[in-house]
C-alpha cells in the first residue's frame, strides 16, 4: 500500500483533476490519497472537496488556515504523524502520473530507504492539452537536486518528527527533510531510470513575490531564511525538529473562536520603538487569553510629532512603512508563535494589518 499526500491550497480545480485522473487509470490499485487543503478560502474549498470526493480512492481534509501563511510541513505533518506504518509518498496537484507509477514506487521499497523521482516540466501550452502519458512533449527534465517528490518510510520520518514547521511560504522544506533523513542513519535515493511524473506548468511563485503591502500575505526575503535553515540543518547534522506538538493545526472551534473574538484591540503605531517594545517586551509578558491587536499608519500623527519633536530640538521618531511593520511582526508570530492559534491579515486599503492570537 502506498499512502499520497497532497498538500493544498488556493490552485485551479482543472490541475487537481488531471492529476487524480492518472492515479484513477494506474495498473497498481494498492494506494490511498489523503489531500489536505490548508486554508483554501470556502467557496473554492467547497469546490475542491466536491472534486476531490468524487474519487473513490481520496480522503479529502480541510484545515481551518486561511489567514495563515502556507506552510507545507504543517499541512503534511498532520497526515504523517496520524499515518500507523508502511510509505508515504509526497505528492504535488500538478503532477500527472504515469499509468504505472505505484507499481513501480511500490517495488522499490525498501526499509530505512527514502526514494525520490525525476519529473518531466511541460510548456504552458502542453499543459491545457488532454493527452495520454506517453504523447506530452516534455520541456525539460528535473536533477537530483529537485527533492520534493519522495516517498518515504513512515516510521522513519516519524522518527525525526516529519518536515520542519518553520519553513513557511515556499522552500527548502523537502531538501530538509531529506538532510535529517541522512543525518539519522537512513538512506535517499534519486529514481532516474524512467520519467514517471509530468509537471504541470505554472507561474513562477517567486515572480509573484513583490516589495510592498499586499493582501495575499508575503515576507521579504523568505527563500533567503529558509535556505539559511537549510544550512544550518546540514551543518549542525540534527535529526529531530519540531515540538512534540509537531503536525497539529488550529481546530475549527479555534477558528471560529478567533473569529468572533470580540476583546478590546490594542493599536499600535507603525513607529519603530513601538513595534519592537510589542514584539520583544509586551507580547511576550501577556497572560493566557486572546488578544487582538491593530498596527496602523497615522500620516498626520506623523506629521505633527516630527514639526513638534524639530521644533524642540529632539530626535525625530523612526515610522515604519506598512510592508516593513508586516515583515517583523509575521517573521516575529512564524518563528516563535506558530503552534499558537492565531489569524493575521491585511486590511483592503493596505494601511492596516490585524492578528489576533490565543495565548
Amino acid at each position: 500500500m502506498l499512502q499520497i499526500i497532497y498538500p493544498y491550497r488556493q490552485r485551479d480545480l482543472q490541475r487537481i483533476k488531471r492529476s487524480l485522473n492518472s492515479l484513477q487509470s494506474q495498473t497498481n490499485s494498492s494506494f490511498k490519497v489523503y489531500f489536505v487543503d490548508y486554508g483554501t478560502e470556502p467557496t473554492l474549498a467547497n469546490e475542491a472537496k466536491n472534486l476531490v470526493d468524487s474519487y473513490d480512492f481520496t480522503t479529502y481534509i480541510y484545515h481551518y488556515m486561511q489567514h495563515q501563511p502556507w506552510n507545507k510541513s504543517r499541512a503534511l505533518n498532520s497526515v504523517i504523524k496520524q499515518l500507523k506504518s508502511g510509505y508515504c509518498f509526497v505528492a504535488d496537484v500538478d503532477m500527472i502520473f504515469s499509468e504505472d507509477f505505484v507499481e513501480t514506487a511500490i517495488s522499490l521499497q525498501k526499509q530505512d530507504t527514502a526514494v525520490y523521482f525525476k519529473v518531466g516540466f511541460l510548456d504552458q501550452v502542453e499543459t491545457k492539452k488532454e493527452k495520454e502519458y506517453e504523447k506530452y512533449k516534455i520541456k525539460f527534465e528535473s536533477t537530483s537536486e529537485a527533492t520534493g517528490l519522495t516517498m518515504f518510510p513512515v516510521e522513519n520520518l516519524k522518527t525525526i518528527r516529519g518536515f520542519d514547521e518553520f519553513y513557511h511560504f515556499w522552500g527548502s522544506e523537502d531538501t530538509d527533510a531529506h538532510v535529517r533523513f541522512k543525518h539519522s542513519g537512513c538512506d535517499v535515493q534519486f529514481y532516474d531510470k524512467d520519467i514517471l511524473m509530468l509537471h504541470q506548468w505554472h507561474e513562477s511563485y517567486r515572480i509573484k513575490e513583490q516589495d510592498k503591502l499586499t493582501k495575499e500575505l508575503q515576507l521579504s526575503h523568505i527563500v533567503r531564511l529558509n535556505y539559511r535553515h537549510l544550512n544550518n540543518a546540514i551543518d549542525s547534522k540534527q535529526t529531530r525538529v519540531n515540538k512534540s506538538t509537531w503536525g497539529n493545526v488550529m481546530t475549527k472551534s479555534q477558528f471560529q473562536e478567533l473569529e468572533t473574538c470580540d476583546t478590546e484591540m490594542t493599536s499600535i503605531l507603525n513607529t519603530l520603538d513601538r513595534i519592537q517594545h510589542f514584539l520583544y517586551v509586551e507580547l511576550h509578558n501577556l497572560e493566557p487569553g486572546i488578544y487582538r491587536f491593530r498596527f496602523y499608519s497615522n500620516s498626520s500623527e506623523k506629521s505633527l510629532k516630527q514639526k513638534i519633536k524639530k521644533h524642540l530640538g529632539k530626535e525625530n521618531e523612526v515610522f515604519l512603512t506598512m510592508k516593513e511593520v508586516n515583515d517583523m511582526v509575521l517573521l516575529h508570530i512564524i518563528s516563535f508563535y506558530r503552534n499558537k492559534p492565531y489569524r493575521y491579515k491585511v486590511n483592503d486599503k493596505l494601511q492596516e494589518l490585524y492578528l489576533t492570537i490565543t495565548l
